[in-house]
């Protein structure tokens, strides 16, 4: 995410003609939480693409690793956490699709499942790099190597757009209400 910068913004005494203001006056709070809902599942999106590389890159990395004389792929235990990987992340592309499509409708929903695709798809992120570190063992965590970078990736993606934590508080209080 290094092409992502980011900085603080101070204005103070600062005067906004009317023509220039961002929806009515005081309702910037309001379009601030809208503008999450519409963002929300681009990040989550960034999170299945990241994931997709690492398993991809830990799936050609199993196929060729060898281990007592066969590619580790042969292993069940691989197996399995190549398999859980796949699931969670199409579980996690579906549900930023689902998403998006709310979006697209202007449905009422569309904070509930811009949080639920937020949530779901970057701890899958970080879930997935994870897994995808293991298969790979001490090479996957070498500083600089694709796999970590991912994984730096993945991670800040639970944060950036309000935390998991946050995006968990949004969907509580949307099936409470």
């Amino acid at each position: 995410m290094r092409g992502t910068p980011a900085y603080e913004i101070v204005l103070e005494d600062c005067h906004v003609p009317k023509e220039d203001l961002l929806g009515q006056e005081g309702t910037g709070f309001s379009l601030g939480l809208q503008v999450f809902d519409r963002s929300r599942p681009y990040d989550a999106i960034l999170a299945v693409g990241i994931a997709d590389g690492a398993l991809q890159y830990a799936v050609d990395y199993a196929k060729e690793r060898k281990q007592f004389g066969r590619p580790i792929a042969d292993f069940q235990g691989i197996q399995f956490m190549l398999a859980d990987m796949a699931i969670q992340l199409e579980a996690a592309r579906q549900l930023v699709y689902k998403a998006a499509v709310l979006i697209d409708q202007g449905s009422p929903f569309i904070t509930k499942f811009s949080s639920m695709a937020n949530c779901f798809a970057t701890d899958m992120g970080v879930k997935v790099t994870n897994d995808a570190m293991q298969i790979l063992g001490g090479y996957g965590y070498i500083k600089d190597h694709p796999l970590e970078q991912k994984m730096r990736d993945a991670r800040l993606l639970q944060i950036v757009e309000g935390t998991n934590q946050i995006q968990r508080v949004v969907v509580a209080r949307r099936i409470l209400s």
